[in-house]
């Protein structure tokens, strides 16, 4: 005797239309549920399932799909979420703001911006992970794109600091140009990164003269691109000791030490301490161990440097208004003639270990700066200069 069809609570034609509605609706509002579809100031005492609620009743409008008024009830849609999350639809986790669908997290338009970026450090910042993604959703997204006549992929913005060193091993690779630097290990640095183990890699090349090179026993805090080059932040091991070091400079070996990690929290500890030194100092050195720890536990003396910009240039000094947390910018006397300032001074207390950086930074902008202190950065700055002039004394300028 064949057996009775079991009914299913979305067997009814009714009950399913409703439950594709519920799941358009989070396709289309990803966050839907979250404060921040509220209009109202009083976003605390907010009901998640109701704005579910008013959003799926305003996309079954614009379906053309009449529905009785208050339907779907709040306790219904509740049935409905819990059914989404026996089907792996909906993680069984809280989603404190808003729901999402699987990794569809963004709206089209958040997508769009997040492509665009992508697109960027995929082209410029040669990130060969980021460039294979890139490949694959331009090929996935290739039919909204046409559907927008390509102002989807428009790059709207654009992040045009360039990579000097070669990134990419597969680039590598096909163009015959194999350097054997840490670019080939970003995978297995990654993953320590996020779980904090502690890794041995190697530096191959020294450039400042310091004798740094061979193998290190560290722990990997971040990634960091700056203007030019990827750079890895990493704490050592036998002290504590915070550095950054330009990711080419290290060898292709990469040894886990300790698989088990030390775990987010600390990482995140050590990373907090990091970006408080990047945030004192000028540029990216962190300085050693000793003045480190100093500055960590505010304890250290900093030198006030000021530095006198003379038109045009000080025209782009006073326009920096975020160039550092700690920056003042004086305005000199107005020029008779222009009504401008006739210099800026700019003024800001830095950390020893930056005054190097800091001059480099000052050296650019040639004969239309002059260092009024520290001394010994005006000494600095006066010996480059005439360093400069010995150049070119024995050629002949037409």
């Amino acid at each position: 005797m064949p057996k009775k069809p079991t009914s299913h609570a979305y067997g009814d034609a009714k009950a399913f239309e409703r439950l594709m509605l519920l799941i358009a609706t989070l396709l289309k509002h990803p966050g839907v549920g979250s404060p921040d579809f509220i209009e109202s100031s009083d976003k605390e005492q907010h009901n998640s399932l109701k704005q579910v609620q008013l959003c799926l009743q305003k996309l079954a409008a614009s379906y053309g799909v009449e529905l009785p008024k208050g339907y779907p009830s709040i306790p219904t849609l509740r049935k409905d979420i819990e059914t989404l999350r026996r089907y792996g639809i909906l993680e069984d986790r809280m989603y404190r703001w808003g729901y999402y669908l699987g990794t569809g997290a963004m709206s089209q338009e958040e997508l769009k911006v997040a492509f665009n970026a992508l697109a960027s450090q995929a082209k410029y910042q040669g990130d060969g992970i980021l460039r294979r993604i890139y490949q694959t959703l331009s090929k996935r997204l290739r039919g909204l794109d046409l559907e927008l006549k390509g102002e989807f992929s428009y790059p709207v913005r654009q992040h045009l600091n360039r990579a000097i060193v070669y990134t990419d091993p597969e680039e590598m690779a096909a163009l015959g140009q194999n350097r054997d630097t840490l670019f080939h290990q970003l995978a297995v640095v990654e993953k320590a990164i996020s779980q904090g183990q502690t890794i041995e890699i190697s530096r191959g090349s020294d450039p400042y003269g310091n004798s740094r090179i061979g193998p290190q026993r560290i722990i990997p805090l971040q990634l960091i691109y700056q203007d030019i080059a990827w750079y890895l932040l990493h704490e050592h091991c036998e002290n504590g000791h915070l550095v950054i070091g330009r990711l080419n400079r290290f060898k292709n070996y990469c040894q886990v030490l300790h698989e088990s990690g030390r775990g987010l929290e600390a990482q995140r500890n050590s990373l907090a301490k990091a970006h408080q030194l990047l945030e004192n100092g000028w540029g990216l050195s962190l300085g050693e161990p000793p003045e480190q720890q100093l500055e960590l536990q505010g304890k250290l003396e900093l030198v006030t440097a000021k530095v006198r910009f003379f038109p045009p240039v000080a025209t782009f000094i006073q326009e920096g208004e975020r160039r550092h947390p700690k920056q003042k910018i004086v305005l000199g006397p107005k020029n008779a003639t222009t009504g401008k300032p006739s210099y800026v001074d700019y003024v800001v207390s830095l950390p020893p270990r930056s005054l190097d950086e800091f001059s480099f930074w000052v050296c650019r902008y040639m004969d239309k700066a002059r260092v009024i202190s520290p001394t010994q950065l005006v000494k600095k700055h006066y010996q480059a200069a005439q360093a400069l002039l010995s150049h070119y004394n024995s050629v002949e300028i037409e």
